[in-house]
């Protein structure tokens, strides 16, 4: 089996065998093919796309300026399929010379423990997880003490200081990568507004009457044409954008007092559910996620420079 239709059709069969919440690729996305070759003649695939990221952009928060996102086509295999598959990248990647300011980024499913093994062994690490929760799922309720909001326009520069102070915590521990002069907190002071003024659910956690966290989520229809298409199944979903906490209080209960109100309405109108982005390496995100009966669904393996594939 190793023509292209027959490795998606397997590798569809595979995906849903190991998590029947993973929705089902219908053809591989655009780029260029790698193609290789196992040691008993089989052929596995990937599909290798460049993306150049302007430094001012939002994107470049998080992600690397030169990026190359391999989709891997391995059919029914794992391990020595996705091994064969990352070679044949290292190979491709050896004729680029890869910037410093680079990555070469692979998303898999995160309960698909065979493929785990090779992407470790090429030296990729598991910076972000796309989770999800069951509309309805019960959590840990929070501080009583905590009062939870609907933030307004004259918020937006107390939510501004509590993001800056995440995105900090978060460039040790996660993708995320300030970058000085970009103009990124004109252009999130600009949007946030939009976004208050507009309505959006933005909430904010007073202690004492002080600012000392919010979470800023949304709705989303997911089809197969929409961006989450390949990541979410069809459905309306609640999404959860940003949260931040103070250093001094956490643990006092005013994440979950947070989530609590955010995912009782966010679970409304029909919602199969909530996503969100966290970092597992994040000793306190890869805790309190999972409390709030979130699970990885995708995980996003990651090496920066692209020139540290193995």
């Amino acid at each position: 089996m190793d023509t292209g239709t027959d490795l998606v059709a397997a590798q569809a069969d595979r995906f849903a065998a190991i998590d029947s919440l993973l929705p089902v690729a219908a053809s591989p996305p655009d780029g260029e093919t790698l193609v290789a070759t196992l040691p008993d003649g089989r052929r596995v695939t990937g599909v290798l796309r460049r993306t150049d990221i302007d430094p001012a952009a939002p994107e470049a928060l998080w992600s690397a300026l030169r990026v190359w996102e391999l989709t891997p086509l391995l059919g029914d295999g794992g391990t020595a399929e996705m091994d064969a598959v990352l070679r044949a990248c290292r190979a491709r990647l050896d004729r680029e010379r890869p910037v410093t300011d680079s990555a070469c980024v692979v998303a898999w499913p995160s309960r698909d423990v065979e493929a785990t093994r090779a992407l470790l062994d090429h030296g990729l690490v598991p910076l972000t997880a796309l989770a999800v929760r069951g509309a309805g799922t019960a959590a840990g309720a929070g501080d009583p003490a905590v009062r939870i909001r609907r933030a307004r326009p004259a918020d937006v520069e107390p939510i501004l200081r509590l993001e800056r102070v995440e995105i900090e915590y978060s460039a040790q521990v996660g993708n995320l990568r300030p970058r000085p002069g970009s103009g990124e907190r004109d252009r999130r002071r600009r949007t946030l507004r939009r976004r208050l003024a507009d309505g959006e659910p933005v909430w904010l956690a007073e202690l004492g009457g002080e600012p000392v966290g919010f979470a800023d989520g949304g709705r989303t229809d997911v089809t197969p044409e929409t961006s989450f298409g390949t990541m979410l199944p069809a459905g309306r979903w609640g999404q959860l954008h940003s949260v931040a906490v103070l250093p001094g209080v956490r643990g006092r209960g005013v994440g979950r007092a947070l989530l609590a109100a955010a995912h009782a309405e966010l679970d409304r109108d029909g919602a199969r559910g909530t996503s969100l982005f966290y970092n597992p390496p994040n000793p306190l995100a890869s805790v309190f996620w999972h409390r709030q009966g979130y699970r990885p669904l995708w995980t996003i393996w990651e090496v920066r420079p692209a020139a540290l594939l193995r």
